[in-house]
């Protein structure tokens, strides 16, 4: 695939399929083969993170957690070992609101499409959550295992896997030479140095009601920016707005947060917290954002109310 070149002269960019999602590779080289050559590394390096996450292949190292959940410990590579173990970090610090085994929820009974009318009964909901507890997942350092203490557990890395691929194939290309660059992984921004004018790589917040307009910008650079919000995957119910984000603990949908914005370090812990701050609502969320260190928060209420964390000042058209 050739590479598009913007009228912007200096930058490359290209869009691919990957990981179920569309990412946007945009880097800024004096030269089209060595920008394709990178754009090229960092591609098979997402495909690479895929092919060891992904619920879609049998033989993947998620499927085999999953298959032996509540047998047997499997063995895993010390990647994926590492990444669990960071999800289990996470999950501890958000009280369970973020949780890898989020994998055993009957996807049918929440489509989140035209087509869903009514909302399972508290008891379906609550069932439907009982294998969901990242408590069970047991680690083993030495031997590198892996273990779902229950039958039919499941791991996902949906909520941390597009951050994670867009960290590597960044760290990938900045040890290529690349020093300039974003990658815009669905939403999920990992962005480093300038744009080819030496200025900040601008990026906008979108407006939850009109997503293809943005409600405000930030400028950044070695920052990365993830952003869950209902307008994505929706039902309405009754006149009202569910959104497609699922509360671990209770299994009905989260309600009255449109959007919820990350800005940190690295696009993993980006992806990896917006979704639960969503689920732990504005005050416990913002509370604990504002007690972490180099992260920062912009949440969107039902009623188009903005909050944001400590740091955060912003100038908005929504």
């Amino acid at each position: 695939m050739a590479i598009e070149v913007p009228s912007k002269s200096g930058e490359f960019r290209r869009s691919a399929k990957l990981m179920g999602n569309t990412f946007e590779i945009t880097i800024v080289a004096d030269a089209s083969d060595f920008a394709n050559q990178q754009i090229n590394l960092a591609i098979s390096e997402i495909q690479r993170i895929e092919s060891l996450l992904t619920t879609f292949n049998d033989n993947s190292e998620t499927n085999l957690i999953n298959r032996y959940a509540g047998q047997s410990p499997v063995k895993v590579s010390a990647e994926v070992y590492n990444l669990i173990e960071r999800s289990l970090r996470i999950s501890s610090v958000t009280d369970g609101a973020f949780d890898i085994t989020y994998g055993s929820l009957d996807k049918s009974l929440w489509n989140f499409d035209k087509n869903m009318t009514n909302l399972p009964d508290i008891k379906t909901a609550r069932a439907m959550v009982r294998l969901i507890n990242y408590r069970n997942v047991v680690l083993n350092k030495d031997a590198s295992t892996v273990f779902l203490k229950q039958r039919d557990m499941r791991i996902g890395f949906g909520g941390i896997g597009k951050g994670y691929a867009a960290d590597m194939a960044k760290s990938l290309m900045i040890r290529g030479g690349v020093k300039n660059g974003i990658i815009n992984a669905s939403g999920d921004l990992a962005a480093w140095g300038c744009q080819a004018n030496d200025k900040p790589w601008t990026i906008g917040i979108a407006n939850p009601d009109h997503s293809y307009l943005p409600f405000s910008y930030l400028n950044i650079s070695d920052m990365a920016v993830a952003t869950s919000g209902n307008y994505e995957k929706y039902a309405v119910i009754d006149g009202k707005k569910y959104s497609h984000t699922i509360n671990p603990k209770t299994g009905y949908p989260v309600t009255g947060i449109k959007s919820v914005t990350i800005i940190t370090s690295n696009a993993e812990l980006a992806d990896a917290m917006a979704t639960p701050i969503t689920v732990m609502g504005i005050r416990t969320g913002l509370n604990l954002i504002n007690q972490m260190n180099n992260i920062e928060c912009i949440i969107i209420d039902d009623d188009n109310n903005i909050f944001t964390s400590r740091n955060i000042n912003l100038i908005t058209e929504i």
